[in-house]
């Protein structure tokens, strides 16, 4: 189903970034996390980010046996111009700007693919709390540190098609661009490399090692390790930022939360890598192709 290339760079493990409220403002910033008991994982430096600006992909298209079913495929006036005037979108991370959902992948590496996919799936139709999934996967595989080194070495990511064009887009008309996921620091800061979105501009959690580098859990005091947990990182950036327009763009119901009072405006449903049916319905805008969300923007 999914014709790839991907390329392979040098990683250099270096300290990933934790969120603190600071007393001033809500304004999150990030700083080396190093403690006697746990080591923080890895992120990786690309050598030549550019290389995997032109990763190239295709999905198969979904359009053909779903458009019919759905009434939001085409968006009304209203949903553009907020699009259009948007001061800040946010991506999730997990099929939306990357193919894969980044757990999963870690766990078939450590070979607990199959089960801990099943959790995945159930936790991103909204049917299970948040961080109920996220710690029963984790416990299935309890990835140690030399093993998500090992895995970010070879395995980069694989980046979903179009989303660097649009990304550069924003951020050519001054909107700034956001990563949140329930996924993990030490995978995602790769991914906010290669789009060159600044390391602040993330919100996601972390994985937490022992000074053997044994698995010890993940960090709860992370806004995303918990149900609701995007919703209250979007409302954090924008009373922080008091954006006027902001827009939520991903594939499951823990984006779709993220439309709310004091949240996003708008949430645009992405359905080029997994179509939830739940989640699509809902959402103001369904769209199977970032190239729709670029065109528009003309």
């Amino acid at each position: 189903m999914e014709l790839l290339m991907s390329a392979r760079t040098k990683i250099n493990p270096l300290l990933s970034f934790h969120f603190k409220k600071q007393n001033s403002n809500f304004v999150p910033t990030f700083t080396p996390r190093v403690t006697k008991r746990v080591f923080v994982g890895p992120i990786r430096v690309m050598n030549n980010p550019k290389s995997f600006n032109s990763v190239a992909a295709s999905v198969q298209p979904l359009e053909a046996s779903a458009v019919g079913r759905f009434d939001n495929t085409l968006p009304s006036k209203e949903v553009l111009d907020i699009w259009r005037n948007a001061n800040a979108v946010c991506f999730d991370v997990d099929s939306t700007v990357c193919l894969d959902e980044g757990i999963d992948e870690l766990a078939d590496y450590c070979e607990a693919g199959k089960a801990v996919a099943e959790w995945t799936a159930r936790a991103m139709s909204g049917s299970i709390p948040f961080e109920e999934a996220l710690a029963a996967r984790l416990s299935l595989f309890n990835p140690s540190l030399s093993q998500v080194q090992d895995f970010l070495e070879k395995r980069p990511p694989r980046i979903s098609p179009g989303i660097d064009t649009l990304v550069k887009k924003l951020k050519d008309k001054s909107t700034d661009v956001y990563l949140i996921s329930g996924g993990f620091r030490q995978m995602i800061n790769p991914v906010a490399s290669i789009l060159g979105i600044p390391l602040e501009n993330i919100y996601a959690n972390q994985l937490l090692f022992g000074s053997s580098g044994e698995f010890l859990g993940f960090d709860t005091k992370e806004p995303t390790s918990r149900s609701g947990g995007k919703a209250t990182a979007v409302q954090l950036i924008r009373k922080a930022q008091g954006y006027k327009y902001m827009v939520m763009i991903g594939d499951g119901a823990t984006d779709l939360e993220a439309r709310q009072p004091g949240g996003s405006d708008l949430f645009i449903c992405y359905g080029g890598v997994q179509l939830r049916e739940r989640v699509a319905a809902k959402a103001d805008w369904l769209v199977f192709n970032f190239k729709d969300l670029i065109n528009s923007l003309d």
